[in-house]
């Protein structure tokens, strides 16, 4: 069973999700919350799978909540909760810092009924939840602003030249079997590569490696997966 936590200052919205939710013979509400400070809490208590984590709520906003549940010096660090981010629009800059701050994903609120209720349940399974037309281009757009230098990553010199190119394609959406196919390879070496680029990025999930990839400047906004 699937346990998962509402996190969102409107009381329609999580009702909307509870009743949808819940109707999953898989997933488990376990209980709502209105704004940051609550969501902590609720996370604290109830140490769900999942948090459907709205961005702009008051008092402590969804990013900072998403911090403190699994940023890597937050008290509930330890978790293994992981944040799902809801948001209205799909290029909103917080979107990407809370990327940044671990979470696992977003979801626009408009989202249809099976694509929420699979959203969760890929999330719970540990993977990262990226849309390579929604998630990557609104990474692209926030780091390829002007006012954004690269940020060099400590521990991308212990990078294989195989493994660069591996985070490549990860930052561009590109599946294991994509991956595979594009450097003709198996799709078990591919995802031998992503493995180790995890442990050795010390990256929570892929959405991780993304953030990583376009920081650095691994890959540049515009850039094609050839």
């Amino acid at each position: 069973m699937i346990r998962v936590a509402i996190a969102d200052d409107q009381a329609l919205v999580r009702g909307g999700f509870n009743v949808l939710l819940g109707a999953s013979d898989d997933i488990e509400v376990v209980g709502e919350a209105a704004d940051g400070v609550e969501a902590i809490e609720l996370v604290r208590r109830e140490r769900p799978d999942v948090v459907l984590m709205d961005i702009r709520m008051p008092n402590v906003d969804g990013l900072e909540a998403t911090r403190q549940i699994v940023g890597s010096g937050a008290g509930l660090g330890g978790l293994e909760t992981r944040v799902l981010i809801l948001t209205t629009f799909d290029l909103d800059e917080y979107v990407f810092e809370a990327l940044r701050s671990g979470a696992s994903g977003f979801l626009l609120k408009d989202t249809l009924p099976d694509d929420l209720l699979a959203a969760v349940r890929v999330v719970a399974s540990g993977e990262a939840l990226l849309s390579p037309r929604v998630t990557t281009r609104l990474i692209a757009d926030f780091v390829g602003r002007p006012s954004r230098a690269p940020e060099l990553h400590a521990d991308l010199g212990s990078l294989t030249e195989r493994e660069t190119e591996v985070l490549g394609r990860v930052a561009r959406g590109r599946s294991n079997a994509e991956i595979a196919e594009d450097l003709f390879m198996s799709h078990a070496t591919a995802k031998t590569h992503v493995s180790r680029l995890l442990a050795k990025l010390h990256a929570r999930d892929r959405a991780q490696l993304v953030v990583i990839a376009y920081e650095s400047g691994v890959v540049s906004p515009g850039d094609d997966a050839t």
